[in-house]
């Protein structure tokens, strides 16, 4: 086990940030005391205690702001507004790691770049530029020493999750996956050719749509001549924050109106097609990541925070969907079982009562009037109520889902996140059902039929065969079995070792009541203390256990 009593310069930095906020669990954590059930903070404190400890912790806050199934809605929505406010660093370095990453003279690759930062972060910064053949473009550059400071700060962090995973809630929530999981994804941050990666998949994947016109989105083009693991070269695009766009002007005949209904419809659809036909989405869709170009197009920004969801997870999550718009709490139970990563027994008929009571005060409102990101949000705290381990892309899919629907909802007040989906409904079962390729899915259930057919004669006369000659071996996996084995095994253990020391107890008296010389009397004194011995200590690991009543 890793010592923190041990300390470093950066763990007292921590320790005083902790103490200096008050949150007494952590304090006791981080001087060594033992690990009890956590006790998080008032919402606010926890976030001013992550702002305080500088950018890992503050990206560690926005990945917990992703796991609505782990905490409470109030502290996502207090996590959600993280964001890292740290001063640019001066060009001088930031020009040093440019020049170390290309490996060549400046400008041989770039005409001009900007040394005022037009963006920075806690992780880079971004600066505009001029390529040398006249590409107008976008550099997001790593900070300097940003690797030394993360890789100290997840050490501690495991450290801090091995302790936790001691209590009834790390072994419930396994928080030491957590921090890996965590770790992982804050290192494949500063590789850049991962997020170009990712820029390139998702501008393949929407390039071709039924359901919006692909020319209308816009993601920046990636220029892999000059980017490295430090650096990331994209295209610069003219335009501004979606809800920084001015709409007040009727343009091409349409009023304000109209055009912020055909753009609400655009992203929704845009990100739709992303959760539910292609499995690869843009998981960080706030305000600041949403443009609105000059030439009147979507573009989307800022790849690093990506999900995935396989296809089983799209249907159930489909599924789920019409779910809550029947706000049938027996099919959201089924559904959460067939998503449920949860090991432990599940007590159906309370998860249900609870998926009931929660949705029966949605019973009399309007599909308008409902919110459907607070709907998912308050089903993934009552499966984790009920202590219910969901897959992690989950809580992505939730988070993305609030995101978008709230910056739908300011952009566009009348918008309701349902309506805009019910029209895809058909065409997304169709998919379903039949995949992009009808012929394709008709000839492959064609094939296994055909196998099934050739193949079911045999098994049929197999079976047979074993009934009729008595071979046939059934072979049952019942849930707890081992648990009542074990618990069996214990009663019948017990019951022996009580009948031993009755046996004791009877041998010693007949041997007294016959005793003729010293040393039969001193034997059974000695079975009479054995046996009382041993009887009290029967007694007492059956109280110890809870098991007397």
């Amino acid at each position: 086990m890793f010592a923190l009593t041990q300390t470093s310069t950066r763990q007292l930095e921590i320790i005083e940030v902790v103490f200096r906020n008050g949150w007494d669990y952590m304090r006791g954590l981080l001087t060594g005391a033992e690990a009890n059930e956590p006790k998080l903070p008032p919402p606010e404190v926890l976030r001013n205690i992550l702002v305080d400890l500088g950018p890992v912790y503050i990206k560690l806050g926005q990945l917990l702001s992703t796991r609505p199934d782990l905490l409470p809605v109030e502290y996502i929505d207090a996590l959600s507004t993280l964001q890292a406010d740290v001063p640019p660093v001066a060009w001088s370095e930031v020009e040093i790691v440019i020049r170390e990453q290309l490996q060549r003279p400046l400008a041989e690759v770039f005409a001009t770049v900007n040394p005022q930062p037009v963006a920075a972060g806690s992780i880079a910064q971004t600066h505009k530029g001029l390529m040398a053949d006249g590409r107008e473009v976008a550099l997001k550059i790593q900070r300097p020493g940003i690797d030394a400071i993360i890789a100290q700060d997840i050490s501690l962090i495991k450290a801090i999750a091995e302790l936790v995973s001691l209590s009834e809630f790390g072994q419930n929530y396994d928080v030491v996956a957590l921090a890996d999981d965590f770790a992982k994804a804050l290192l494949a941050e500063l590789d850049f050719t991962q997020e170009a990666r990712y820029t390139d998949q998702l501008r393949k994947n929407l390039s071709k749509s039924t359901w919006f016109e692909p020319k209308q989105v816009v993601v920046p083009q990636i220029y892999w001549e000059a980017t490295t693991e430090r650096l990331l070269v994209m295209e610069w695009l003219d335009g501004l924050p979606l809800l920084s766009a001015d709409f007040s002007q009727v343009v091409n005949g349409k009023s304000p109106s109209i055009r912020k209904q055909e753009i609400t419809t655009l992203l929704c659809r845009v990100f739709f097609q992303q959760l539910y036909i292609n499995g690869f989405f843009h998981a960080d869709p706030h305000p600041g990541n949403l443009f609105y170009l000059q030439d009147g197009r979507l573009a989307l920004i800022d790849c690093g925070m990506m999900g995935r969801l396989d296809p089983r997870s799209q249907r159930i999550l489909t599924e789920m969907l019409l779910a809550i718009v029947d706000l049938d709490a027996e099919r959201c139970t089924q559904l959460t079982l067939q998503l449920s990563e949860s090991s432990q027994p599940i007590n159906l008929v309370q998860l249900e009562n609870d998926y009931a009571r929660m949705l029966r005060k949605y019973y009399n409102l309007s599909l308008s009037q409902i919110n459907f990101s607070q709907v998912f949000y308050e089903l993934l705290q009552t499966a984790r109520n009920n202590k219910i381990r969901l897959p992690g892309n989950l809580g992505l899919y939730a988070k993305t889902i609030a995101n978008l629907e709230g910056v739908a909802r300011t952009f566009n007040p009348e918008i309701n996140l349902l309506d805009e989906i019910k029209p895809l409904m058909t065409d997304l079962f169709r998919r379903q059902l039949l995949g992009d390729d009808p012929i394709q899915a008709l000839l492959r259930t064609g094939i296994d039929l055909k196998n099934l057919s050739l193949q079911s004669p045999r098994q049929v006369e197999l079976l047979l065969n074993r009934i009729t000659s008595e071979t046939l071996q059934w072979n049952l996996n019942l849930r707890d079995m081992d648990l009542l084995r074990r618990s069996l095994g214990g009663s019948a253990n017990r019951l022996s070792f009580s009948i031993v020391v009755g046996s004791l107890i009877i041998g010693a008296a007949i041997i007294s009541t016959k005793a003729q010389t010293a040393q039969i009397s001193w034997l059974s004194n000695t079975l009479f203390a054995v046996a009382s011995f041993l009887g009290l200590w029967l007694v007492v690991s059956i109280l110890r256990s809870g098991d007397f009543k």
